[in-house]
This record gives structure tokens, C-alpha cells and sequence, in this order.
């Protein structure tokens, strides 16, 4: 099982592309939920991690991992309202946030007991790493499995509008990198975080895998490598929720290939890696192509080679 641990919310997507006033259509969001959905729909083993309001949202949220057959054993749930994100479109399709969060559910989630036996590996990240008391209940989470020998993947997934101190930030950062097999970010983030690759890797992580939207993705191993793929051609609807798809999609094809173990990724050589990006970003396009976060079922894709 891979489990996916952070917050789960409703974004509030506008219907027009650069107009504040367009009306606003609710939809069940976040980063690390939209992951847990996408793997899901892709096939694979997969349980939730967070705290979730009992109001509304936060039921319709909870339905939705059930119809897409999430595990929800490890979801905690409370009386706290729904974590609402605001968002706006550029004229191509690019999305922004404003968030709304304070007194919400998934701010007060707290250290669960042992995760299920077949825990593999264990998916963090986005504003869940940033907002307290939840952040250091998740960290504690990620340290705690990296000492048992889950496969830790992280996607710091940078809402700069959230970080009051972007110094203490970066170097909480890099503190976690000890802890990641798997660090995966978007070209705008690394720039934020200072692109320091070869620090990144030196700290602890296998491999560094960078996005770069219409462009493709790059990974970086520990070895040396530096492989790269080309974006698909798609026509682009927006882009909410395709980087949540590159890493559901990572983390999928890496566990057909027996991958997700601290160590594991040394072993897959620059052919694999091109074929595990090359999945990634045909099931990010798929999501580029349709309106939210709407990752493709498996039966939509080529399926990733288990190929060792």
C-alpha cells in the first residue's frame, strides 16, 4: 500500500479564465488528495492519511476516496469547517491560490498509530507541511516511517502566500531531506527553494525529479544521471492537479517496477527512469486536458512497463 498523508479541502475554481468575478464552482482539491485520487484511479493500493471536517465538504470529500476506492481507516475527522482555497486562472489555463484556513480541520491532525502492514510507502506534502500544529504531527509521521524503512516521498509543493518566514522554511526543508527517497518539485519551486540539486541529493534523497509543465520533467539520481523526457502535446484546459498526477503516477509505475524501497531507485538505469517520467507525463497531460483536478483512470493510458 502506498499511503498519502495531508490535507484535503475544496478548491473554489472559477468558471472564466481572468475574471475575479466569475462565478465560483466548488471541487474536492488538495494536493496530497488529489494524489491519493489519482493513484487510486490508476490502480494501486492506496490509503488516505489526514483529518477532515465532519461538515459537508468535508463528507463529500471522504465519499469521494471511497468511490475511488481510497482506503479511509487512517482518517480522523472533527467538527473544525473545511480548508477552502480560492483560485484563479490565467489566460492559459495556470492556476493560483488563496487560501482560507485558519481554525480548519486538517490543521489539528494528529501522529496516527501504526500504519496498515503493507505500507510501502508513504506520499507528503503541500500546505499540510506548513500550517501548525498539523505540520509537526506530519513531520513526526514522515521521520517516524523513514526510521521503520518506508519509502518516503515528498512534494514540498510551495504555497508561498501561507510561509510567514521563508528562510525558516527552507531550512525545515532541508532537514526532511534526510528522511526522502523521493523528491519531487515544480521548476517554480526549486527556483523558490534556492535549486540546489546537488545539495538536495547530498542530504539524503535517490533522486530529484523537476517539472517543467508543457516542457516535460527531468530526474536527477544520486548516481550522476540527469534524464529527461519531453511534456505531451495536449490541449490545455488548466492545470490544476497535474503535478498531484506526476506524483501518483511516480509512485505507481515505480511500485509495479518493486521500487519503493529506501535504496531501491540506485538500481533503475537511465532507460527505466525514462519510461516511469514518460507514464508521468501522459497521465499529467490527461489532467491538463479536462477542467480540475480529473486524473486518468488506468484503462486511459499505456500502462508503465514492470520491467526492472
Amino acid at each position: 500500500m502506498i499511503v498519502v498523508a495531508g490535507e484535503a479541502l475544496i478548491d473554489l475554481v472559477p468558471q472564466a479564465r481572468g475574471d475575479v468575478l466569475s462565478p465560483l464552482l466548488p471541487a474536492r482539491g488538495g494536493g496530497p488528495y488529489n494524489t491519493a485520487v489519482a493513484l487510486g484511479r490508476l490502480g494501486a493500493e492506496v490509503g488516505f492519511c489526514s483529518r477532515i471536517s465532519s461538515d459537508g465538504f468535508g463528507g463529500s470529500l471522504v465519499a469521494r476516496l471511497q468511490e475511488e476506492k481510497v482506503a479511509v481507516g487512517l482518517v480522523q475527522r472533527g467538527p473544525e469547517p473545511t480548508t477552502l482555497a480560492v483560485a484563479s486562472l490565467d489566460a492559459g489555463g495556470s492556476a493560483a491560490y488563496s487560501f482560507y484556513v485558519e481554525g480548519s480541520a486538517d490543521r489539528l491532525f494528529e501522529v496516527p498509530g501504526e500504519l496498515p502492514p503493507g505500507a510501502r510507502a508513504l506520499s507528503l506534502g503541500t500546505c499540510s507541511l506548513v500550517l501548525e500544529p498539523g505540520a509537526s504531527a506530519y513531520e513526526e509521521l514522515m521521520r517516524r516511517e523513514a526510521g521503520r524503512g518506508v519509502f518516503i516521498a515528498l512534494d514540498p509543493n510551495i504555497r508561498a502566500g501561507l510561509i510567514p518566514d521563508a528562510d525558516a522554511y527552507r531550512a525545515r526543508f532541508r532537514s526532511w531531506l534526510r528522511h526522502v527517497s523521493l523528491l519531487k518539485l515544480s521548476e517554480e519551486d526549486a527556483g523558490w527553494l534556492g535549486t540546489d540539486v546537488p545539495g538536495w541529493l547530498a542530504a539524503g534523497p535517490a533522486a530529484v525529479v523537476i517539472t517543467r509543465g508543457g516542457d516535460g520533467l527531468t530526474v536527477f539520481t544520486r548516481g550522476g544521471g540527469e534524464i529527461s523526457v519531453p511534456g505531451e502535446k495536449v490541449e490545455i484546459v488548466d492545470t490544476i492537479g497535474a503535478g498531484d498526477t506526476v506524483n501518483a503516477a511516480l509512485l505507481h509505475a515505480l511500485a509495479l517496477r518493486d521500487l519503493l524501497a529506501p535504496g531501491a531507485l540506485d538500481t533503475l538505469d537511465g532507460e527505466g527512469w525514462s519510461e516511469v517520467l514518460g507514464f508521468a507525463a501522459r497521465a499529467a497531460a490527461v489532467t491538463c486536458s479536462r477542467a480540475g483536478a480529473e486524473p486518468p483512470y488506468a484503462d486511459e493510458l499505456p500502462p508503465p512497463t514492470a520491467k526492472g
